[in-house]
């Protein structure tokens, strides 16, 4: 439906055009001002009287994405006609064909990119997911600025996502997670990789993001102060050297200030690096950048001790996406430790800028950066998943890595891997045939296994075998992309094979018993009995002999008592009813997932299994972000009821001083102060510590943390804590 634009409206619609004409015209870009003028107005007619769901005219989108597409990653007028005619195809009359015809072909490519990997988007069925991101990392690898352009898009709709439903909140924040930070990340856009993150924080876990917002903005204060502190001797060491420079004070953002929580399962006052401190300097014509790097590192390092294994030198080997930099950590003045990094005004715009800054210093013929190498894996990924779109999701996931290591040929090439990457990894990184014939490695002149993890540094040199060939065991051995899906293609080449063998047994077995015209009846019963849904999975299991056919006889003389069996009711499983589910999972069934755990009080989502059962699983589980990015519509918001119905088994963990005592009064704290059933104990001390876990029966999250802040107060009891179930047995 469409509706008029009023006067104040068409007043804030130039405003925005007119705010991004003047941040193109800010760049070194050729100026092109006609040709934005005219995408604008295309644009604006094509989407005329359409409003977004927040209410104000759609035009102010595209208008958005171009501002970010020029302003914070710096492209030129192809990207900013592209933002803004990136909707019009999918959501007017307009064709591509059209837009060829009016703006040239790149423009077009663009568009049409972009509007490929828009369509159902939101769909119900992961395998259709999977083929939307397919088709945007297809397009990545013909023109990298397609999803250049659609990060930007997708950083405005999350900068705008509090005017969508709960549902989709979810389900766009958990793909962001899952994909879009990322990518950004790999594509060397770190801000707008921290700003996705957050965004994402703020829509998973609304009640942790605006706690500890506002236990930063109480440090604010007194972090600035530090800041000032820290950065006062140092500037003047700069200044004495003749250097053109800025400091920033950085802290650290909410989304890594939880993530370290999490993965350290420490609090918020236990994270102490929250400020980092960044140089960047304009370097003099007369020496090398890194050599000048390196002599303000001596600067600092003269004035603050260096934490002897906290310097990354990426200046001699930058990192995948392009960044360089020197990192030094050092000891502050008042005893805590600083993250110092130095950059160029170079190295600067490339970490900010990310792939366009990147081409933009590449100098003479130097094409073959291990940026340029990355986009070239991700080609050979998609030739490699052309049918099965979930697995290259999966292992493309894989191959957005965020940390780097260096390994050695014995001939000294360097190769960068992922952290914990193998023997074998590193045996598929050189050629498929290596990984295929791989029977170990010699890492340093010593011999090691094919699951032995590489560290940087180590000169690998990879030992082969002729009659050496790929076991499935090898899949837990490996942690990349590219041998993981070198892997998986060996299997399915042999897996195909035993298809058509268990496909023969099966109808052998059919013309044995005289019911070959009952092949596709006998199938699904087959598939039934031995609870399969895919007829190809179940004739793999057959071909390998796993699967026996003596119950087909059976099956098909019983017809009648199997209908009836199959038609009867499932009966419903008994849970209680512990949760309320929103929207149209209402009154409906469901279940706790084994995987995180939930129990009252933690934050949950719900989605909608094959089984169409509802599952409930935490907000912070180790798979809800593959979920949301992975299900769509699928996911429904769910709120516990409130009611102390069922106890549930929480773990907690204890560090303390070892006296006579301490233990017993943390018992009488849960069985006296709670009532709390205490199931399992385990103590052990060691110098004069203890650590240990108790497993309790308790009514919700909010009981075990005022369990556990209560035992945290006892003297000799350094900390408390719950031990978050993430998938442990």
């Amino acid at each position: 439906m469409k509706t008029e634009i009023t006067k104040q409206e068409e007043l804030a619609i130039e405003q925005a055009f007119a705010d991004l004409l003047k941040s193109y015209t800010a760049t070194r870009h050729h100026q092109k001002v006609d040709l934005i003028t005219r995408a604008f107005e295309f644009a604006k007619n094509a989407h005329a009287g359409v409003r977004r769901r927040s209410g104000e005219p759609y035009i102010m989108h595209p208008l958005a994405v171009a501002k970010i597409v020029v302003s914070e990653i710096g492209l030129g007028s192809t990207c900013i006609c592209a933002a803004l005619l990136h909707d019009v195809v999918e959501d007017t009359d307009t064709t591509i064909e059209q837009i060829q015809q009016e703006f040239g072909e790149q423009i077009a490519v663009i568009v049409d990119g972009l509007t490929k990997i828009s369509s159902n988007l939101l769909s119900k069925e992961a395998s259709t997911q999977a083929e939307n991101f397919r088709k945007l990392f297809a397009t990545m690898a013909t023109d990298a600025r397609v999803v250049l352009v659609k990060i930007a898009d997708r950083l405005h709709n999350m900068r705008t996502l509090e005017f969508q439903p709960k549902e989709k909140q979810l389900k766009i924040a958990g793909e962001t997670q899952y994909i879009y930070a990322p990518l950004a990340y790999r594509l060397g856009l770190f801000p707008i990789k921290q700003e996705l993150e957050n965004l994402s924080f703020k829509y998973n876990h609304p009640a942790q993001y605006e706690d500890i917002c506002r236990r930063l903005e109480n440090k604010q204060t007194v972090q600035m102060e530090h800041f000032e502190l820290f950065a006062k001797p140092i500037r003047f060491a700069l200044q004495s050297m003749g250097y053109d420079f800025e400091m920033q004070a950085r802290i650290k953002t909410p989304y890594s200030i939880w993530k370290k929580m999490q993965d350290k399962n420490v609090s918020f006052d236990e994270v102490y690096d929250l400020l980092a401190v960044r140089i960047v300097f304009k370097p003099n014509t007369d020496r090398s950048e890194k050599e000048q790097c390196w002599n303000i590192y001596s600067a600092v390092t003269e004035i603050y001790k260096p934490h002897p294994e906290r310097i990354r030198d990426w200046i001699s080997t930058p990192k995948a996406n392009g960044y360089e930099a020197l990192h030094v950590t050092v000891m502050g003045p008042e005893g805590e430790w600083v993250e110092v990094q130095i950059r160029t005004t170079r190295m600067h715009d490339i970490a900010e800028r990310g792939l366009a800054a990147h081409w933009k210093y590449k100098m003479g013929n130097d094409t073959n950066s291990e940026l340029d190498r990355w986009i070239d894996q991700i080609r050979d990924l998609i030739k490699q998943h052309s049918q099965n779109t979930a697995d290259f999701l999966s292992e493309f996931k894989l191959n957005l890595f965020s940390s780097e290591i260096f390994v050695f040929t014995p001939r000294g090439d360097f190769n960068i891997l992922p952290q914990g990457a193998t023997v074998l990894d590193f045996a598929y990184q050189l050629h498929t045939e290596l990984g295929e014939h791989c029977v170990g490695a010699k890492v340093n002149h010593a011999l090691q296994p094919l699951s032995y993890k590489i560290k940087s540094g180590d000169q690998v040199e990879i030992i082969t075998a002729e009659n050496q060939h790929p076991q499935r065991e090898w899949l837990q051995w490996t942690n990349t992309a590219k041998a993981k899906s070198r892997l998986n293609d060996y299997f399915r080449r042999g897996d195909r094979e035993l298809i058509a063998q268990g496909e023969k047994k099966f109808n052998d077995e059919l013309n044995r018993l005289g019911k070959s015209e009952m092949h596709d009846i006998a199938l699904h019963r087959l598939l039934h009995y031995y609870d399969f849904k895919q007829p190809a999975h179940l004739m793999l299991q057959i071909g390998k002999g796993v699967l026996s056919l003596e119950p087909l006889e059976e099956l098909l003389k019983s017809k009648k008592q199997r209908q009836r069996k199959e038609e009867a009711p499932a009966s419903k499983p008994q849970i209680p009813k512990l949760l309320v589910l929103t929207d149209y999972g209402r009154n409906k069934e469901y279940t706790l997932a084994n995987c995180c755990h939930p129990i009252p009080g933690d934050e949950v989502f719900a989605y909608l299994n094959d089984k169409n059962m509802f599952v409930v699983h935490k907000s912070n589980c180790p798979d809800a972000e593959r979920i949301k990015s992975s299900y769509g519509k699928r996911l429904c918001p769910a709120e516990w009821d409130n009611s102390r119905t069922q106890t549930f088994v929480e773990t907690i963990a204890l560090q303390g001083i070892d006296r006579t005592g301490v233990i017993i009064k943390a018992l009488e704290i849960i069985s006296t102060h709670y009532k709390c059933n205490l199931q399992y104990m385990q103590i052990k001390a060691n110098d004069g510590l203890f650590e240990g876990r108790l497993k309790l029966d308790v009514y919700d999250s909010d009981e075990v943390r005022k369990i556990c802040s209560e035992i945290s107060e006892i003297p000799e009891i350094n900390y408390a804590r719950r031990i978050e179930s993430r998938g442990e047995k």
